[in-house]
């Protein structure tokens, strides 16, 4: 049987200040967010609220010490509802942090305490990549054992997903990119699960369709900065719920599988280690099974393109490269190609990531992993 659900409520506001007075925000409420965006999207709407800047603990994706070290200093407000104004790494923590946290929060992430929603949390977010305001997926590097970890559980959903297109204007272009890649990742490895069904599809193609299209508009006007996309942002913002809603119903792949190995050895932000596996893996499952269903995306994506479909992945690559270059992975830290070869990294990966059940990735893929030249030549070069 294969189910679909969208959780939680989204609402789409114009503005910080219609947002605010539609939900009324006030007393028991706190504000997760940064500086930047308290000062030019908060305080000018005149409401006195208590906020948690994300600076104030650490740089980086989310750990378990950022979760702890926020957790104490929320506890002198008593909230009563969070709201999540930032990129993954505040929605991730405050995914945790809306929760009956246990003295450590990496008893979460190992299972020794479980999850029990304790504050109503609203989700806003200012990429256009993740798309974890839709979904219940959180992740962290787990400092004392040196791996990262997630959770995944009904009370890890936010009650309220609020896409705000302004919130989006300041995007640094590096983070555009490597954001809205990594949603267009997850819309063609959702279309592909084996979980996938009619409905998650209909969004899987929706935000591949907007994601693609809105990629070519951007170069056409001149390449990858702000005033070439300012008038998409919204298309973007709902591509990658839309994209969120697809994978938090069907799941990713292997392209994810491999980037949260490099992800957590290398430290290499969630996009931009995606990027790296991307088209390759793509390719591979192209030689495996041309004639499934990945041949409707590519005839969708030829569309597009405007090429052929056996030439789909390497002009997906020509558009890509036009908004981040890649890097070699030696440039990461990667040095011996045995140690990092493409089932290590499964392995890793592997461990890593224990949310998402990717059993069929590796049933059905371990074999091309092997055989994928680029993994090795990237790691090699």
């Amino acid at each position: 049987m294969k189910s679909f659900r969208v959780v939680p409520q989204i609402s789409c506001c114009e503005t910080f200040q219609e947002f605010a007075e539609q939900f009324q925000i006030g007393d028991g409420d706190i504000l997760v967010t940064n500086r930047r965006r308290y000062e030019k999207y908060v305080k000018p709407v005149g409401i006195m609220l208590p906020a948690l800047f994300r600076a104030d603990y650490g740089k980086g994706e989310p750990t378990d010490e950022m979760i702890d070290a926020m957790a104490k200093d929320m506890a002198d407000y008593h909230p009563e509802r969070i709201i999540a104004f930032g990129g993954g790494t505040i929605v991730d923590i405050c995914k945790v942090l809306a929760l009956d946290l246990p003295e450590r929060s990496q008893m979460l992430f190992t299972g020794e305490a479980a999850p029990k929603k304790a504050r109503e949390l609203i989700i806003i977010p200012t990429t256009c990549g993740t798309g974890s305001e839709v979904t219940n997926v959180t992740i962290a590097e787990l400092k004392s054992l040196h791996v990262k970890k997630g959770l995944a559980a009904e009370e890890t959903y936010g009650d309220h997903a609020v896409l705000i297109p302004e919130s989006l204007q300041d995007l640094p272009d590096y983070v555009f990119a490597t954001s809205s890649i990594d949603a267009l990742i997850h819309s063609l490895e959702s279309f592909l699960s084996p979980k996938a069904s009619p409905f998650s599809e209909m969004y899987s193609l929706q935000a591949m369709k907007m994601i693609m299209g809105g990629y070519k508009m951007i170069l056409e006007r001149g390449g990858n900065r702000a005033e070439n996309r300012a008038d998409l942002l919204e298309e973007f913002g709902l591509a990658a719920a839309y994209a969120g809603i697809a994978f938090g119903n069907a799941g990713c792949g292997a392209v994810h599988a491999l980037s949260y190995s490099i992800g957590a050895a290398f430290h290499v932000p969630h996009g931009e280690a995606n990027y790296q596996f991307f088209t390759e893996v793509f390719k591979t499952y192209m030689k495996r099974a041309p004639e499934g269903k990945i041949d409707r995306v590519n005839g969708v994506l030829a569309g597009i393109l405007g090429c052929g479909r056996d030439a789909v992945y390497s002009e997906i690559e020509k558009v890509l490269d036009q908004l981040i270059a890649r890097k070699p992975l030696r440039e990461y830290g990667m040095r011996n190609r045995s140690m990092y070869s493409p089932t290590r990294l499964w392995r890793i990966s592997r461990d890593c990531w224990p949310i998402t059940t990717f059993r069929w990735i590796e049933t059905r893929f371990t074999k091309y992993l092997r055989s994928c030249g680029n993994c090795a030549k990237m790691i090699g070069c």
